[in-house]
Formats: C-alpha cells, sequence, structure tokens
C-alpha cells in the first residue's frame, strides 16, 4: 500500500476527537486485539489487515525486522507478536524512518532489554527529525496558506488573515515584497 494511503488509514482510525494521546496510540497498536482476528494467519491475511503488500511484508522479513513461522508446507504463518511488531514498523516507516536506522533499532529490541537506554536514544533521535520536519511543513503550510489568501482564495481555519498580530506583536504572515513582472506562480 502506498505511504499516503497507510496514513489516511491511521488519521481515520485516530478520528477528529482531540488531541492525540497513549490511548490513541494503543488503538493503532492493538490492531491483534480486536475480536474475531485468528491467532494464526497467513502473509495474504496480514497482508490485508495492515493493507500492505505480501512483497513488503516479505522485504521487511528479508531486512530483518521480523521472524516469521513457518507451517509444514513452508507457508508464513503470522502470529499477533508478529503483527504488532509490523504495526510498529509500518508507522516508523510512515514517520520517515530510514530503513537503516528501524533495522538497527529492531536489532536492538532483538537483543534484549540492557539496549534500553540505546533504543531511547534511537527514538528521541527521530522523534526530533518529526519535530523539526512539522516545523518545516508548518512554514511551507504558512506560504501557502499566504499566496491562497493573495490570489483571494480563503485560508484553513488555524492561519491568520494577512497582516493579523501574534501574541509576540508580529504579523503572522509578512507582506508580500514588491516583484517585478514575472510570470504567474
Amino acid at each position: 500500500m502506498a505511504t499516503d494511503d497507510l496514513m489516511t488509514r491511521a488519521l481515520e482510525a485516530l478520528g477528529d476527537d482531540g488531541p492525540l494521546s497513549v490511548e490513541a496510540i494503543h488503538r493503532l497498536a492493538d490492531l491483534t486485539d480486536l475480536a474475531g482476528l485468528p491467532e494464526t494467519m497467513t502473509i495474504a491475511e496480514v497482508a490485508d489487515l495492515l493493507d500492505l503488500s505480501p512483497h513488503t511484508l516479505r522485504y521487511y522479513e528479508r531486512a530483518g525486522l521480523i521472524e516469521v513461522a513457518r507451517d509444514g508446507h513452508g507457508h508464513r504463518v503470522y502470529d499477533a507478536e508478529a503483527v504488532r511488531r509490523l504495526v510498529f514498523l509500518t508507522r516508523m516507516r510512515l514517520s520517515g524512518m530510514p530503513m537503516r536506522d528501524l533495522q538497527h533499532y529492531i536489532s536492538l529490541v532483538d537483543a534484549g532489554g540492557h539496549t534500553v537506554p540505546e533504543r531511547l536514544d534511537v527514538l528521541v533521535e527521530h522523534r526530533d527529525t518529526i519535530r523539526r520536519r512539522i516545523r518545516e511543513l508548518t512554514l511551507s503550510l504558512t506560504a501557502i496558506e499566504y499566496k491562497i489568501a493573495t490570489y483571494g482564495g480563503t485560508a484553513g481555519p488555524d492561519v491568520q488573515a494577512p497582516g493579523a498580530v501574534t501574541g509576540t506583536g508580529r504579523a503572522a504572515l509578512p507582506d508580500e515584497p514588491p516583484r517585478r513582472a514575472l510570470p504567474a506562480e
């Protein structure tokens, strides 16, 4: 499944009922606790559940991110622990965690509890990267909203009108500088 589609599903699962919380993350992570899920699943069932391709699931296995048992015929058999790990892996990939960092993190998890401090370091570094990306995207969104307002459109509800003053006394959106005659952007 495309990353955008998976993120859309995750956001829809959270709903618009307030700020994100640990409970919301538990709802996303506890897919295996939902009624009606079998104790073990085939690759096709897991792919359907997580909206991933079987190819992606096999890739994660080849990359060392997950170990999957095999039945008597050599077919993959996913248990609840494997599905939970896959949910975590998909969330980390959606957040932009590079495969090498994810592989390092999973190797630490698999090495045991003594690696918790190093795992924490990996997650804190990734969190800081995400926070920076959010700030960069927020700045880009503000620039887009400004241009929309410049062309007579309506800015989003979370954007102040051009010239509005923030609590810092600065204009929320800067005036556009004079421009030379250029083609429309």
